[in-house]
């Protein structure tokens, strides 16, 4: 390999090692940027989970617990139909409940999220564990 590949190979490498040290660092920046915004937004929030249908095995929820970004995730194991659950988040923790279904071939399963009397979030559908359930913005990030 000549003296000028060489040099076009490093700099290459260099450039890469460069742009990956900038992604991660933005990164980093971005997730202390969130934790920052959900510690000065202190503000609390009630939603409803609401699950209907049959076949289900498990529901996982966000709970309240846990950083915004990283919600600590609490699970019904064999949930009687319907099901539901008023929970408080703080800040802009999303609100997320995720119904899931081992035999997807006979699960129809409805999810739907509630703030104020009103749905936020719904899907329908059979097998909507593999869908990702209901995932909301928080409302008062809006």
């Amino acid at each position: 390999m000549n003296s000028t590949a060489r040099i076009t190979r490093t700099v290459r490498a260099a450039v890469g090692a460069f742009a990956v040290t900038g992604l991660a660092l933005a990164l980093t920046a971005c997730s202390e940027t969130v934790d920052q915004v959900d510690k000065a937004v202190n503000e609390t929030y009630q939603v409803t989970y609401e699950v209907t249908g049959e076949g289900v095995d498990t529901i996982d929820f966000h709970g309240g617990g846990g950083k915004a970004m990283e919600p600590t995730i609490e699970t019904v194991e064999q949930p009687t139909l319907p099901w539901k659950k008023t929970v408080t988040l703080r800040g802009i923790m999303p609100p997320a409940v995720m119904p899931t279904a081992v035999d997807i071939t006979g699960a129809r399963i409805t999810c739907k999220i509630i703030y104020k009397g009103e749905v936020i979030k719904e899907a329908t559908g059979e097998g909507l564990a593999t869908a990702g359930g209901c995932i909301a913005v928080s409302p008062i990030a809006d």
